[in-house]
Parts: C-alpha cells; sequence; structure tokens
C-alpha cells in the first residue's frame, strides 16, 4: 500500500525536491517527471520510476492507479500527500497530480545505433533546456532515432527539459559527447553530416538528404563554430523572408528534420 507523507521535512519529499538541482540529479543519479503522459509514455516505454508521488485525486484516475501499482510491483516507493507538497517538489503553484523520479540512462556514444533509425538530431552547445525538451519532442514527432547533444549543452534531465520534451524525454535516446569524441564516431560509420548555417549558399529545400542523416543545429546566439561547420557533409540555409536573420534552434531543428523527412517519400 502506498504511504501517506504530509510533512515537508520528509526525506523522500526532500530528496524529490532536490532533484530540480541539476548537482543532485547527478548525485542521485535520478530526474523527476511531471503528469499522468510523461509518466505514460515512460511505462509504455518499458520504465518504471523508483519514486511515484501523487494526491489523492490523481491516484483515482484509472492509468495513474495503474503505474502506481506496477511501481509498487516492482520494488519501487509510492507516496500519497498533498498539493502543497508536490508544489514543492515540483517547483509549481499548480503542480501536476502525479510526479515521479526515475533513474538516469547512460548517455555513451555507444548506445546510438545508427543503423535504428535514418534521422539524428544532433544540438552544440544549446543553453536552453527547453530547447532541449522541445527538440526531443520534435524528433519523436518526426520518427527520428535520438538526440546527440555536443559539448557543453544545458542538462536535458532538468525539469525545463523533461517538461518541455511532453514524454518524449524517455522515447528517444539521448546521448551526450564532446565534438572531439563526436566526430571521430560518427565517421566510424555510416551517416552524412548535414548543417545549417547563415553563411550557406544551398536551400534547405533544394538539397539532397542521404540516409542516415545527422542534422547538425549551433547554439540559440552564435550557431555553429566555423571549423564545425568545415566539417561537415553539406551546409544549408533556411532563407528569411523578414526582417529576423534566424530561426529560434527548436524551431529551425523542426523546419529542417520534418523537410529531411518529407524528401525521402
Amino acid at each position: 500500500m502506498p504511504r501517506h507523507i504530509s510533512a515537508f521535512s520528509n526525506s523522500t519529499v526532500k530528496l524529490l525536491r532536490s532533484l530540480r538541482d541539476k548537482k543532485a540529479r547527478r548525485s542521485e543519479g535520478l530526474f523527476l517527471a511531471e503528469g499522468l503522459r510523461s509518466i505514460a509514455e515512460a511505462r509504455d516505454s518499458g520504465l518504471l520510476p523508483q519514486i511515484i508521488a501523487f494526491s489523492a485525486e490523481g491516484s483515482r484516475h484509472p492509468l495513474a492507479a495503474e503505474i502506481i501499482a506496477a511501481t509498487e510491483a516492482a520494488g519501487g516507493d509510492a507516496i500519497e500527500t498533498d498539493p502543497d507538497i508536490l508544489s514543492k517538489m515540483s517547483g509549481k503553484d499548480n503542480p501536476q497530480m502525479v510526479i515521479a523520479a526515475y533513474r538516469q540512462p547512460d548517455t555513451g556514444l555507444k548506445l546510438i545505433d545508427r543503423s535504428s533509425s535514418d534521422l539524428w538530431i544532433v544540438a552544440q552547445e544549446l543553453r536552453d533546456p527547453g530547447n532541449i525538451g522541445t527538440i526531443l519532442r520534435t524528433g519523436d514527432a518526426v520518427g527520428a532515432g535520438g538526440l546527440i547533444l555536443v559539448d557543453h549543452c544545458a542538462d536535458p534531465f532538468s525539469v525545463e527539459g523533461v517538461r518541455a520534451s511532453m514524454g518524449a524525454i524517455f522515447t528517444q535516446t539521448i546521448a551526450t559527447a564532446p565534438w572531439e569524441e563526436f566526430l571521430p564516431w560518427l565517421r566510424g560509420g555510416k551517416g552524412e553530416l548535414v548543417g545549417t548555417s547563415l553563411t550557406a549558399t544551398d536551400d534547405y529545400l533544394a538539397a539532397d538528404y542521404a540516409r542516415p542523416c545527422f542534422l547538425l543545429i549551433g547554439n540559440e546566439q552564435q550557431g555553429l563554430p566555423a571549423d564545425y561547420e568545415r566539417e561537415c557533409d553539406r551546409l544549408v540555409k533556411i532563407p528569411m523572408a523578414g526582417r529576423a536573420d534566424s530561426l529560434n534552434a527548436a524551431v529551425a531543428a523542426a523546419v529542417m528534420a520534418f523537410h529531411i523527412r518529407a524528401s525521402w517519400r
């Protein structure tokens, strides 16, 4: 049976609350997911939480009750608590009725099986976890294999990143690596590296994309470094018709990913 917690000083409450901090996520090896939709995506991907916390109202939903029971059966911790404590855990004034902590997966490049998908998204130095979560959501929608984060990116397992992914954190493979490790790995197998650049001369609509395609998106402010652009097999640009000179990184990733996929039909 789930146990009931009503004290802010409870150790499990403190643990879940601490997972909003990157240092705590790393030391505990856990990350937070909020809401029944995300938690159901995890379950459908074969993942159950280590800890699941919920309000009395949340536990009355049949799908939530099913996941709570499965978590307990698998040896996880299920706790019923009050909405104000859930708010403290999530950092939101209007928290979801279900919050769960999951084991962080290994993010080594060795997990990437390039034969499992013909499209992969690569992001370099992205600083906004919301952009990372949105790109994960795009990757799921377009049928990409996953997201490779190059160099010093924001943490995809932050509360903001997980929230923006809308459950795609559980459906997309995530790898992290410095450029010096990523490039030899890429060149060790099949794959075309396609970069987006304001200096490119090829229109993204006119290019012929090979498979598998590794779509490289640069930093939100600076774009791709010049030496990274030189390593790309193909550089393309998305023409701007207005006064803006570029798109948001996550929007650019979506435009490119859906066009690449459409070009193969």
